[in-house]
């Protein structure tokens, strides 16, 4: 049992979720836009999870929008938001990567002193052509912030519960996926991440975007946070809205773990191995 459950401590975590409109191709703006939402949350936000691609919109126009992987101004941007404002900070955008000249859809996840870990998306698109301008990634990725383990994921992920299945390699307390996850997909996007939260006893914070892209796709939002039991905490609908909105929730970890040592469900799980 651990140290935390057996205090009885209870450790919160207050998460702000930004289903923002994405200005298409319009980095600056987007930043500028996000930067007068981030202003208007909570003083005690811990967390803050913006969509997938949100300074471009989900492109496939990799020579226009990628950003240096050592230089890139969304990083900075988020970066200097989490130093200002002293939370964590995360969202994808699509980066130039040198070493090996690839393109990578990646998850930034900033920290409040600045420093930063990353995740790049595992599971491309295919149906859109993603594949033919990202390279995929291959480690799965959990960072630790303010006592919680916390696992990265974006949009299509959702789709592969192997890749995200709590085990003793890979065991976390909150499952994030940041998205843009279209409208006429939306029933999968709810059920997939109660689902997630059922099969894993494991928090679940899915944020998406809102408004209409270049290529006519329409993002009605539903950003959403389920508990470890999948109960839902959190439904953020935007049907026909293009407004950015925030939803703000928190989560307990004491309360999750009592769940998890009262019902060990993980302990009749199969073992397997993850082949990258």
């Amino acid at each position: 049992m651990s140290n935390l459950l057996m205090s009885g401590k209870e450790n919160v975590l207050h998460i702000g979720l930004v289903q923002s409109n994405i200005f298409w191709h319009q980095a600056e703006r987007n930043r500028q836009h996000l930067s007068e939402i981030l202003n208007t949350l909570p003083s005690a936000t811990h967390l803050v999870v913006l969509p997938e691609m949100f300074s471009t919109g989900f492109s496939m126009d990799v020579h226009n929008i990628a950003e240096n992987a050592h230089n890139s101004p969304t990083l900075q941007w988020m970066q200097a938001q989490a130093k200002e404002k002293q939370f964590a900070i995360c969202g994808s955008c699509c980066i130039f990567e040198p070493q090996d000249q690839t393109y990578r859809n990646r998850l930034w996840f900033v920290f409040p002193d600045g420093k930063y870990e990353y995740y790049d998306k595992r599971h491309l698109f295919s149906i859109a052509g993603e594949h033919h301008f990202y390279a995929a990634g291959t480690t799965q990725k959990i960072v630790r912030f303010r006592q919680w383990r916390i696992a990265l994921n974006i949009c299509y992920d959702l789709r592969f519960p192997v890749w995200s299945r709590l085990s003793p390699n890979f065991s976390y307390d909150l499952l994030l996926y940041v998205a843009n996850w279209p409208q006429k997909r939306i029933t999968a996007w709810n059920k997939l991440l109660a689902a997630r939260a059922i099969e894993n006893q494991a928090y679940v914070v899915g944020v998406n975007r809102v408004g209409t892209d270049a290529n006519e796709i329409i993002y009605t939002g539903n950003s959403a946070a389920y508990d470890y039991i999948g109960e839902e905490l959190v439904q953020m609908s935007a049907q026909d809205s293009v407004q950015t909105s925030v939803a703000n929730i928190e989560i307990a970890q004491n309360s999750l773990q009592y769940f998890r040592h009262h019902f060990p469900v993980t302990a009749d799980a199969d073992n397997f191995s993850l082949l990258q």
